[in-house]
Formats: structure tokens, sequence, C-alpha cells
């Protein structure tokens, strides 16, 4: 009993001192791959811009790498983890309660949401996690968990997956993350496998799956709030200076040398190191500035038009594309749409009897209605945030015919 407190004892104490971030080390170790030149948009990689207020959405693949059963996480706690990132990108999680009142104001609802790809790089059905047994019982932040030739799991396409690799990471580190601009074959982030989700296998104080919030941040292209530097800069305007980062759980108001005013560190902030139920909050502009990464032209614009959370697509094909409703007689318009969809066709067999079926790309269903003339309108779509739509006409015994439209926020 004795020897089983000491190891208590002694596992309670390298979590304490654990290192909460590697990405400073990760990015000095790879300085070479964030200084090259990147990739300019061309008229063939660049879509559409993002659309005022649009909810965007990023699709998952979750490697998970286990040596042992304890690293082989359930998909339970995998769901957690994502639940805790579309709460805390929502701001939408409960200890919103927690932001001291002179930060309350510029605490921001980020509008971006996570879901579980549905649809593998090969246009075949996935779950969106990926257990794999590996002989590597620890890695390191070199990224060889990144790669199934050194024990790890190949990244999925960049331009429409967020990667993450979940494994037992060497030392103190729970995690790093890639800043945009890194190669595709290693971007993404990296988890410890304990400190993942908020239910099964994870272990206090960061066990509120905040250290996949902070690392997608980095991922977003945020920084430290100290920007790794005595009193540095994060180049966000509404996040105070600090001195250097926190740990633990400090209280409101926490000064330093750096301090501007009696409001101190911003210390509940996702991209400071406090434990995971400090942290509660990101600011208005460290929104702007993740949601700027999907602009059109900049490095994660293509997630916009990403297709891969929407199960129907799994044909065992190649994923669907703007070209899908080629060769038909039936017209959908406007597109981009605001308050409402039109549906025609030249003839009424393509049409009259058939049901029409709206989703978005999770694969949430919000309109189901029958056709019953060769002109139709849908009008429940006013309520809808802005995004990309599934647009699906259904009769009996045929293939069903696919619409992607565009939903603009409403001009009134």
């Amino acid at each position: 009993m004795k020897i089983v407190f000491t190891f208590i004892i002694c596992l309670s104490f390298v979590y304490a001192k654990a290192q909460r971030c590697g990405t400073p080390e990760y990015i000095k170790q790879n300085i070479s791959i964030f200084t090259s030149p990147a990739t300019p948009a061309t008229a063939e990689t660049e879509g559409r811009d993002t659309l005022p207020n649009e909810v965007i959405v990023v699709p998952v693949v979750i490697h998970v790498l286990y040596h042992n059963n304890n690293e082989n996480i359930s998909d339970q706690q995998v769901l957690s983890q994502l639940k805790v990132l579309n709460n805390d990108y929502r701001r939408l999680n409960a200890d919103t309660v927690n932001t001291p009142a002179p930060f309350k104001s510029i605490a921001a609802d980020a509008r971006i949401v996570f879901c579980l790809a549905k649809v593998d790089p090969n246009g075949k059905y996935t779950t969106g996690i990926i257990h794999k047994y590996t002989n590597t019982d620890l890695f390191l932040s070199d990224d060889e968990m990144k790669f199934s030739s050194s024990g790890g799991d190949d990244a999925w396409d960049s331009k429409k997956y967020l990667n993450i690799w979940v494994c037992n990471l060497f030392g103190r580190t729970l995690g790093y993350g890639v800043m945009p601009g890194g190669p595709a074959d290693r971007d993404g982030v990296v988890i410890q496998y304990d400190v993942f989700g908020t239910t099964g296998n994870v272990t206090a104080p960061f066990n509120k799956g905040r250290t996949a919030t902070h690392e997608i941040g980095h991922w977003l292209g945020l920084r430290h709030l100290w920007g790794d530097a005595e009193c540095g800069d994060d180049g966000i305007a509404d996040t105070p200076p600090q001195q250097t980062n926190n740990s633990g759980c400090p209280s409101f108001p926490h000064l330093s040398n750096c301090s501007i005013n009696s409001y101190g560190d911003m210390f509940m902030n996702f991209m400071d190191f406090t434990d995971d139920g400090c942290m509660n909050m990101f600011t208005q502009d460290q929104k702007i500035e993740m949601r700027s990464l999907f602009a059109k032209g900049n490095v994660r614009n293509s997630f916009l038009n990403s297709t891969v959370c929407d199960s129907s697509n799994a044909q065992g094909a190649p994923l669907p594309t703007d070209t899908l409703t080629n060769n038909i007689s039936l017209s959908v318009y406007p597109n981009p749409f605001s308050t409402q969809i039109t549906i025609t066709s030249n003839t009424l067999v393509d049409i009259i009897g058939k049901t029409v079926k709206l989703y978005d790309v999770t694969g949430k269903l919000f309109v189901v209605q029958k056709i019953n003339s060769q002109k139709t309108s849908i009008i429940m779509v006013t309520h809808l945030p802005a995004g990309i739509y599934f647009l699906k006409l259904e009769g009996a015994n045929e293939t069903p015919k696919i619409f992607k439209l565009i939903k603009q926020e409403n001009s009134f």
C-alpha cells in the first residue's frame, strides 16, 4: 500500500510540473519548415471567402496510437474531447461564469465547430477515429507519430482534415501543435493520451480537455499570451501583456511586472498554461485571428468546402464536387441562398412526388419537404447559420440527386 501511495504522489507531482505545451520548442527544432516561403494561392487552389458570421466546420480525424491497453483510449473518451472543443470554440462551456467581469466584454464565440470525419481520403465511410497498435512505447516531440514508417500513422489530407495524434509522449509534454504554414504531412496537433477528453483514462488537473483546445489554438495561428518571451507580445491587441506563463489556478487579479492595469494577467485564457479548470475563454481579437486563416487565399481556406463530415458522401468513390448536378433537368437557386431555396424542373417526372432534404456538412437534417409542383420553394431556411449545406432530392428506387449550396447571412 505504501508503494502504491508513493506512486500516486509522484504521479501527481509529475503532472503538477507538467510542460503544458511543447509548441515553442517544436518550432525551434523545426525552424526551417516555418521560415520557408508559403505556397501562394492560385486560381486553382483558391476557394470561396468566409461569410459574415458563418459557423466554420472543421472535420477531424483522431489517430489513437497505443502500445498498451491504457493508451488505447475509448471512442467515448474521444467524443468527450470533441464536446469540449465545440463548447470552448462556441463559448458554450459551462465555466464561462468564471470569466472575470473586466474580461467578459471581450470574451468571444469563435463560431468554429469540429466534427469527426465520416469519409476517408479514399471516399470510404469512416468513424473518424483510428486505433493503431505501435511498437513505440514513447514518442518524442519530433513528429515520428505522424508517419507509419516510424511507428505512427500517416496524416490524412491536411487540406480537408485536422489531424490529431493521441499517443504517449516522452517527458512532461502534454501536447504540441503545428502553426499554419508547416508541411502537409506534419500538419495537425499531438496530445498526450491521458489529457485527451474528460472521461475514461484522464489525469487531473488536465482532465477537462483543454490541452486540445490550447493546441488547436496554435493550429489556428494563436501564440502564447506572453509571446514566449519575458513580457513578450502574442500579436493580439486585446490580450494584456504578461511577464511569463501562469500555472495552477491563480486568483484574480494576478499582477506581474508587465501588467498595464489593475486587471493583470488573462490567466483564464485558453492560450495560457493554467490548469484545465481555470481556462474558459478566447478573446474577440483571437477570434478574428483564427477565422482569418479561413479567408480566401489563406492557409485554412480549403476547409470551407470540405464535405467529409457528411456520411452520405461515402460511396467508395471520389468525394463529390461542384459538378454533382451536371446533366440533370433540375435547377436549384439562388446559390448562395439567404431566405429561401427554389427548385424547378423542365419535366414533371423529375420532380413531382419526390422528397427534398437539406443537411449541413455534419449530416444534421434541417428540412424535409414533399414536392407537389414543377416549381417549389423552401422557405424554412432563414434561421439557418451561414455555411455549406447539401440539398438532396430523393425518389423511390432512384439515386438521390445532390446539390451543394452556400447559406449566406441574412441581409435584414
